[in-house]
């Protein structure tokens, strides 16, 4: 982060939207500040186009003209929507505006920026919602009800104060500290909107910071009242969380505030090692990290990262005891696929193609691993490439990433024959085109050809098509196909 003088911090807003709405303010005679994300990142250096703007209610406001329902409305019940208003009359058609009355709030657009107008305000909370009972507030009241410190931070528009801090609780400091911390009594503000917890964990992922005790302990002590948070907020977050550059940090620190058992119990699950006649298995709950961090240090998007998260959730599930061989999880990749879907509906997350790439990597994750511990056969490449298709190459990624064993020449060597496995994809893709392959010969032919109605007999011939197929028997080509479908539906008669 960059300790920005006076001056600097009037020349890091010295952009002519602010100047713009500083001219507005003063012409209204409110007072206007950014406030929040914005003023933060100024300080991190970093861009951001989403601009908060708290407008403090002013008795003597003018109102826009034009608008006989706008004109009855007085200024210091909606000062931002005013403000907001006439700053578009001001800008013309190059802005847009788009006004949420029932909110208090509005919002223009206008040179690749967003800038959110609000009204000072200060809130109050039931116990069994999130949604505040708002009144009017001054600038220190909307302070008051801000999340974190570091987010409470707010600087003047208006003229005579341009570019003026105003940061009651040393959100400054703690940014220089790397610190999260509320700024009034944590207990308090993680009760009234217990989302604000979820926020806490991933904006200390984000920027890599830690947690002031009793912030921190406050989550741990208020954390059942996440529960009446909806999945969707809850998945925003935590999908902001898995995109962080170190995602790890935020599912230890939901793990040890106790709210990841709450929230994604599954995951929860594959914590902590049981040992037996001497013989433990691995944490798997650290393992899925550390695989979390190899898809992400390789870049990886969203759901590849989701993917990488639920690889082995099955495996609490199909744990077992072997005496000879010891702990087992064996086809915890099927069990796993079989519970995305569930989880997926809980979160509120998307139940599309994306869900389906998540369940068929997860489903598909141990196969490359088989065949790069045994002999890389033609077959077991070709069998592969048709049932990943289009996303053998992020199926790949997942399982290079997956080898975490401590044993480096074992590592070595499942690296090693991971490359003869690609280089197998590459040859044989360019050869067979399988990836994505289309039958030669259909169910409809299949049934013509030989006089059948639908029946498992068509499903019979065509699996030992596409098995001979595979196992490069025969071609897919059209003729070979059906000279074979002949010969076999000849000999099982």
């Amino acid at each position: 982060m960059k300790l920005l003088t006076d001056k600097e911090l009037i020349e890091a807003i010295d952009k002519p939207i602010f100047h713009k709405i500083s001219e507005v303010a003063d012409a209204l005679h409110l007072d206007c500040y950014v406030i929040g994300g914005y003023v933060r990142d100024l300080f991190l250096e970093r861009p951001s186009n989403d601009i908060d703007v708290v407008v403090v209610s002013g008795a003597d406001a003018d109102e826009p003209a034009g608008d006989d329902e706008k004109a009855t409305e007085h200024t210091a019940s909606r000062p931002g929507i005013v403000i907001a208003e006439h700053l578009k009359q001001v800008l013309g058609k190059k802005a847009s505006i788009a006004v949420f009355r029932n909110f208090g709030t509005a919002q223009v657009k206008c040179g690749g920026m967003e800038i959110e107008f609000v009204g000072a305000r200060r809130e109050s909370y039931s116990h069994d919602s999130r949604k505040p009972i708002i009144e009017d507030g001054t600038l220190e009241d909307d302070q008051n009800r801000r999340d974190f410190t570091i987010n409470a931070m707010a600087l003047c528009l208006n003229g005579d104060r341009f570019g003026q801090l105003v940061d009651p609780f040393y959100g400054l400091y703690d940014l220089e500290d790397g610190i999260i911390r509320t700024p009034l009594d944590p207990d308090v503000t993680f009760s009234d909107d217990p989302l604000r917890m979820m926020r806490c964990i991933r904006f200390a992922t984000q920027l890599n910071f830690t947690y002031e005790d009793e912030t921190f302990d406050a989550i741990s002590r208020n954390r059942q009242r996440i529960r009446i948070i909806s999945g969707e907020r809850i998945a925003e977050e935590l999908n902001k969380i898995i995109m962080a550059k170190h995602p790890s940090k935020g599912f230890i620190d939901l793990e040890r505030c106790g709210l990841l058992e709450i929230i994604f119990p599954e995951l929860y699950a594959l914590e902590g090692v049981e040992t037996r006649n001497g013989r433990a298995h691995k944490d798997n709950f650290y393992h899925t990290l550390e695989v979390l961090e190899n898809v992400a240090r390789d870049g990886a998007d969203l759901w590849l990262r989701w993917a990488a998260i639920l690889h082995d959730v099955g495996k609490p599930k199909s744990k077992r005891w072997d005496n000879q061989l010891g702990w087992t999880f064996h086809n915890h990749n099927y069990i796993g696929e079989k519970m995305v879907p569930s989880i997926f509906k809980r979160m509120k997350l998307p139940l599309d193609q994306k869900m389906k790439y998540v369940e068929k990597l997860v489903g598909l994750h141990m196969r490359p691993i088989v065949i790069a511990d045994d002999v890389v056969t033609d077959s077991a490449v070709r069998r592969l490439l048709f049932e990943a298709g289009d996303d053998i190459d992020d199926l790949m990624r997942l399982c290079d990433a997956d080898i975490t064993s401590k044993n480096e020449q074992r590592k070595r060597q499942f690296h090693q024959n991971f490359q003869l496995v690609r280089q197998k994809l590459i040859d044989i893709e360019e050869k067979d085109r399988i990836r994505n392959m289309k039958l030669a010969v259909d169910g409809e032919e299949i049934m013509a050809m030989f006089n059948l109605q639908p029946c498992a007999t068509v499903g019979s011939l065509k699996m030992q098509m596409k098995d001979a197929i595979l196992d490069g028997v025969i071609r897919n080509e059209h003729d070979e196909c059906v000279e074979f479908l002949k010969k076999i539906y000849e000999s099982d008669k």
